[in-house]
């Protein structure tokens, strides 16, 4: 092991561990920060090779435990975003598809996950579904108290605090949907920021091709037919997961809407300040993220891309 070598390890291990440490002081933004753990693992992966990546992921791990004194929730979550970053990095290096990327590092990361809060909930001595119950109502509860901090209304915040109960129940039903869509979402943004971090560090990095040219895949729409499909039956388990399949398949299609998006900024030749602030408006606004879910779903038939290239070739 080369001097280099270990100054790049050192280096990364001291990035992973004051990303951590920010995701934990700042309840909010510490949670978007930890977003970038999947990134850092693939770009570190991709200069320290296999051997490396481990040994990032393993330091890392162990400086977390003592710092935090012992196996937690977070540290639980922490692992799992590596875990992706370490499997996404894997699965690149053999020029696998995007999707197969994509869904291989959400897998593993869901999987690990799950494996994690069952062994975590048995050293705890409670069920599964009590530990999930009980850390998303503390969850909750400290939000309430973030907002009252920064000046929400009295009669607002007694109605929510009033509703907490019904709140985290609606929450644990579509947990496997949120964690899906989440770890999809994670995924995806990492392979968009790897990109241009990988040319800056002259990092051979896999051709995906343009993907904002990315559709998904046709067959789809029949788990939405059927996702929908079974909301009209009167029982609650099918609804519930029915409900969760529509929430993941939606998240697919914000992939595909999100792509056109971005093919039409590149056709129109906006400003990277404007796409930033345009994208910031479809994530905080819930109608015009709906109305992205929907140019991914219609595009199978509508073709946008096309008509958009159409359009500028008249103009």
């Amino acid at each position: 092991m080369n001097r280099e070598y270990q100054q790049q390890l050192v280096k990364g291990i001291a990035v992973m561990v004051l990303i951590f440490t920010v995701a934990i002081s700042l309840p909010i933004i510490g949670f978007f920060i930890s977003l970038l753990i999947p990134l850092t693992i693939l770009y570190y992966r991709a200069v320290l090779g296999h051997s490396g990546g481990l040994l990032l992921l393993v330091g890392t791990g162990l400086i977390m435990l003592f710092v935090l004194g012992g196996p937690t929730v977070d540290l639980l979550f922490f692992t799992e975003l590596m875990l992706m970053g370490l499997v996404m990095a894997e699965l690149i290096r053999r020029n696998f598809t995007v999707e197969t990327v994509v869904l291989g590092a959400s897998g593993a990361a869901l999987a690990s996950g799950f494996m994690g809060l069952l062994v975590y909930a048995g050293l705890s001595g409670s069920s599964l579904g009590e530990m999930i119950s009980g850390y998303v109502l503390k969850n909750l509860t400290e939000t309430v108290k973030l907002y009252e901090e920064v000046g929400i209304p009295q009669e607002t915040l007694h109605r929510i605090a009033g509703s907490l109960d019904q709140i985290a129940e609606v929450m644990v039903l579509m947990l496997p949907a949120m964690a899906a869509g989440s770890a999809l979402c994670v995924a995806w943004a990492t392979l968009l920021m790897a990109r241009p971090l990988f040319r800056s560090g002259r990092i051979e990095y896999p051709s995906f091709g343009r993907l904002n040219r990315w559709k998904p895949p046709e067959q789809l729409v029949w788990g939405v037919i059927g996702c929908g499909a079974a909301l009209l039956i009167p029982d609650r388990t099918i609804k519930v997961w029915a409900l969760n399949g529509l929430i993941v398949l939606m998240t697919i299609y914000f992939f595909g809407g999100i792509a056109i998006v971005s093919f039409f900024f590149e056709k129109k030749r906006f400003p990277l300040f404007v796409r930033g602030l345009l994208y910031g408006i479809i994530v905080l606004q819930q109608f015009i993220l709906l109305a992205v879910v929907g140019l991914g779903f219609f595009d199978i038939w509508l073709d946008f891309r096309r008509r958009i290239t159409r359009n500028g070739d008249e103009t």
